[in-house]
């Protein structure tokens, strides 16, 4: 069992010991650490905070411990109850709110939850906020409310509807153009929100829905990540209903991948690859993707005249370096989507939108559009941390022994060869270092992600 402290929040198993896991009490300290925070960010009379989660089988209960403990600071809840992380974050600067919390482990398994904090523009906090907020929760300055002063609750179910009328409002979403393709699309909603948000929008598109792990249960049918070895089901479904294509996303709806006529991936990867050609294509620009990334939006990027960054892992460090850049569409290769048009988050249902009016404008079968990018093959691994187990120097003799290449040490350490690369970090979420490799070959990716993962263990020991 497990409970991580970042700067990107508290995530942690629920279960087991105080300090230890995500408990009760630490779902109350961190809520109220953050709720002070809060609090110290202006002073006025009023503040509030929006609130939302996914439909993890913990998800009402830690919801109810947050909402109250930001109560009993005087801080007033906007209940948006299930929902996702875009939507919540959409929510805030429209409630005109002080911040916001989703409650959501991401792609991690059911007994994992975390809090995601936002700041007043529904982005997520930089390191020093983030920092603060972990100092505050290992303080004894917090101080709640009188009962005169206690905030209150209240319920807006609205932005189900509000998040796809922003959408659906886009110039670049060509709403009559995919209703004219009359696409077939089967859904794999992992048993979250995402079961109902992505249905619902491909309905105000004209697309017909299969729907497929579409009840907001919590209990997810295989492992919530949407890589290949979790989604044979949808990859078998969309061939027997002859569907255009699929569409997976995560619990809280921040990540998405497509499924092919045919039953393949389109690609995690190629998620932004394809979005980003066609915003790109529409309207000429900059774009930012993480170090962890393919190469091919770098690729698309350059074929449409614009300028690509690369920033360290982490959504809050896309979205300063887009900003920086001036980036017109961005995000990271796990397939988030992050389209500043609409907001600062990555979004899987403007991502849907967007890919979806690019294959009827195209006209093309979704493994046509495919064949039309650079091939690249990734790798994605991991190694189990241990106790002890002194992550920094195992990167730096790493750096060390690849001096000769062009080494990034922003996050991690990133390797880039002439025809491939690898990048070696330690995970904001979980107690593991993940190995990414990409070349021209699967064959290739793997076998040189096999070969740092040899020279890691001898550094180490293992």
């Amino acid at each position: 069992m497990t409970l991580i402290k970042s700067i990107s929040g508290i995530r942690g198993t629920i279960g087991g010991n105080v300090g230890e896991n995500l408990t009760p009490i630490d779902a109350v300290k961190f809520a109220a650490a953050y709720g002070t925070w809060i609090k110290q960010q202006t002073n006025k009379e009023e503040y509030r905070v929006v609130v939302g989660r996914d439909a993890r089988i913990s998800g009402e209960m830690i919801q109810q411990l947050v909402m109250n403990t930001l109560v009993g600071l005087g801080i007033h809840v906007i209940d948006v109850g299930l929902s996702t992380t875009p939507t919540v974050e959409i929510a805030v600067p429209m409630e005109h709110a002080d911040g916001g919390i989703i409650l959501t482990a991401s792609h991690n398994p059911k007994q994992w939850n975390a809090l995601k904090l936002l700041d007043h523009k529904g982005e997520f906090l930089n390191g020093k906020e983030g920092a603060k907020i972990l100092e505050i929760a290992e303080g004894n300055k917090i101080a709640f409310a009188e009962v005169d002063d206690l905030g209150r609750i209240s319920v807006n179910d609205a932005y189900l509807d509000l998040h796809i009328e922003e959408i659906l409002d886009l110039d670049l979403v060509d709403v009559k153009a995919v209703k004219n393709a009359k696409l077939k699309v089967v859904v794999d909603g992992v048993n979250s929100s995402g079961g109902i948000f992505i249905p619902r929008i491909l309905e105000e598109l004209g697309v017909e829905v299969v729907k497929l792990y579409c009840e907001p249960t919590g209990e997810f049918p295989h492992n919530p990540e949407p890589l290949k070895e979790h989604l044979g089901d949808i990859c078998e479904l969309v061939v027997k209903e002859n569907a255009d294509l699929g569409v997976v996303v995560d619990p809280d709806v921040d990540r998405l991948a497509f499924i092919d006529e045919n039953g393949n991936m389109f690609g995690e990867e190629y998620t932004l690859v394809a979005v980003a050609d066609y915003v790109l294509g529409k309207k000429g620009g900059n774009t930012v993707s993480n170090l962890s990334s393919s190469r091919a939006l770098r690729d698309v990027t350059e074929k449409h005249g614009g300028s690509y960054q690369a920033s360290a892992v982490g959504e809050v460090n896309v979205v300063q370096l887009m900003k920086d850049t001036d980036a017109i569409i961005g995000g990271e290769g796990n397939g988030g989507i992050i389209f500043p048009e609409l907001h600062y988050g990555r979004d899987s249902l403007v991502g849907v939108a967007l890919f979806l009016t690019y294959l009827a404008e195209k006209d093309m079968k979704v493994s046509e559009l495919r064949a039309t990018y650079p091939a690249y093959f990734m790798s994605k691994n991991k190694i189990q941390l241990t106790p002890g187990l002194d992550v920094d120097n195992i990167l730096e003799k790493m750096a060390e022994k690849y001096a000769s290449e062009e080494v990034s040490t922003i996050d991690g350490v990133k390797i880039d060869f002439p025809e491939n690369w690898v990048h070696l970090r330690k995970s904001n979420t979980e107690p593991i270092i993940r190995i990414y490799t990409e070349a021209k070959s699967q064959e290739e990716a793997t076998q040189l992600a096999d070969t740092v993962i040899a020279e890691i263990k001898e550094i180490a020991g293992l």
